[in-house]
């Protein structure tokens, strides 16, 4: 017994030339002769198979890279918003307190802007543990130290899982 044959495209209610949402065809989508899916074929290094391209994304290295420089761009807004709390709350955050927030919020963005360059992140690793570090001039840099820190792990972790 052989199986039904699917519908022609006008019979399923999508015009010719558009995919089911609505909208044209996108490249890699056909069915088409010389079109193949994501990770089934030549990688264009000569490789073949699944293991040849780990993710769907188009462009995995600036997903990536706008991982790590969204996490820090947003260290950064946080360092510098928490010096008033952290004023309020313990009192003891002297010129050299705040002085090191602001120094480690400007790294911070610096490092975010920097993310196309090989070093930027080891930088990242180590502006973590000096925000950790931080936590010997008031408790709440070594709390923040610490959520971000895992938030970095974190970004790191998917940088590895995609990038390989």
């Amino acid at each position: 017994m052989t199986s039904p044959e699917p519908p022609p495209p006008a019979a399923s209610g999508i015009p010719a030339g558009a995919d089911a949402r609505g909208g044209p065809d996108l490249p890699g989508t056909s069915d088409a002769p010389g079109f193949e899916a994501l990770g089934s074929g030549d990688g264009g290094d000569g490789s073949t198979g699944a293991g040849s391209r780990r993710s769907g994304l188009r462009n995995p290295e600036a997903a990536v890279r706008g991982l790590g420089s969204g996490a820090l761009a947003i260290e950064a807004i946080v360092l510098l918003l928490a010096i008033q709390p952290i004023r309020v709350l313990g009192g003891d955050l002297s010129g050299w307190g705040i002085g090191t927030v602001i120094a480690l919020a400007v790294l911070c963005a610096a490092v975010a802007g920097s993310m196309r360059r090989r070093w930027a992140w080891p930088a990242g690793t180590i502006l973590q543990v000096l925000l950790l570090a931080g936590g010997l001039l008031h408790w709440s840099l070594a709390a923040l130290g610490l959520i971000f820190g895992a938030a970095w792990a974190y970004a790191s972790y998917v940088r590895r899982s995609i990038l390989g």
